[in-house]
């Protein structure tokens, strides 16, 4: 789905209509915008698609009232500046993708909504959604989960929240895995991005088992014969996916504890870790139960949160 031949100039203006199977991505201008960016342009190219670049104006306030009129606030020219700043932040992140891609067919979607509802109203054909984050602290937090969280929660395809990372050298995937079919469509992008970047991929299954979680031996052993069962349902969790991505370098991890924390030790070497979001049972939300916001908010990486749609 790359550009084709002879394309025209103005398939990289605004459109109205999302591809099917797009790469979709928010940007604001800010650098975890570029960063979002980046990691979008490259998956879209990697996996032949188009790519989305999405910007929400927001909702102008007071626009139109008397209250403006007495002001002698020109509205109509107001929305005219901002309109004009959205799409001078879309050709700015097209020139960037263009610059190192320019065979990658991008498209530019620009709204007078919310970000979450821009990014929400284009979701529903989408390959995958990528979203920058603002940081850590109290502030960014806030940011965070008043757009990235939002989306990732309510999304019908998988969302990817790119964090800040400190530079160090990362590589592989890692994705969660509970062992049940809610868990599939999560182990499945895991593949298909490991696949696509060439690089290995980490199958993790958490289970609880409070006398090693307090001695601190959280690893499971492969002399362990009690865990045999958990060994045959993970490699059952990955056989499908196994033999449609044959190239993809294939660990499985048995451990101990709660599955957040030992996703957010993972994102300290991964470049993407993938985690399911759909609902649990009472014993696997303690174990899993608060891993989404968690992993998304604490995560060293970028975090892909896929839904499971039974």
């Amino acid at each position: 789905m790359g550009r084709p031949a002879g394309a025209r100039d103005d398939e990289h203006m605004e459109t109205s209509q999302i591809p099917a199977g797009a790469v979709v991505v928010g940007v604001d201008g800010s650098s975890g915008s570029r960063h979002a960016l980046e990691w979008a342009a490259a998956q879209a190219q990697l996996e032949n698609r188009p790519l989305v670049l999405v910007h929400a104006l927001g909702v102008l306030p007071l626009v139109g009232s008397a209250w403006m009129d007495r002001a002698g606030i020109d509205h109509g020219r107001l929305i005219e500046e901002e309109r004009a700043a959205g799409h001078s932040v879309l050709a700015e992140a097209a020139a960037q993708v263009l610059a190192g891609r320019p065979d990658l067919a991008v498209h530019q979607v620009l709204r007078q909504v919310d970000a979450r509802e821009a990014l929400l109203g284009v979701a529903d054909d989408a390959a995958l959604l990528a979203v920058g984050s603002r940081g850590r602290g109290p502030v960014a937090s806030l940011l965070l989960g008043s757009v990235s969280v939002a989306v990732s929660k309510h999304a019908p395809c998988p969302v990817v929240v790119v964090r800040p990372t400190d530079g160090a050298e990362r590589r592989g995937v890692v994705v969660g895995t509970d062992g049940t079919e809610r868990s599939a469509p999560a182990v499945e992008f895991a593949f298909r991005v490991a696949d696509a970047r060439g690089v290995p991929l980490t199958v993790l299954h958490c289970f609880w088992d409070a006398v090693a979680v307090v001695e601190g031996t959280l690893d499971v052993a492969d002399d362990e014969t009690d865990c045999d069962d958990m060994r045959a349902m993970l490699a059952q969790a990955v056989a499908g996916h196994r033999e449609r991505h044959p190239d993809v370098e294939l660990r499985l991890q048995l451990t101990r504890g709660f599955a957040d924390q030992r996703l957010l030790e993972a994102s300290h070497d991964a470049e993407l870790v993938v985690v399911g979001s759909h609902p649990r049972k009472v014993l696997q939300q303690i174990v899993y139960g608060s891993l989404t916001p968690a992993v998304v908010e604490h995560a060293r990486c970028p975090v892909a949160v896929v839904p499971f749609h039974p």
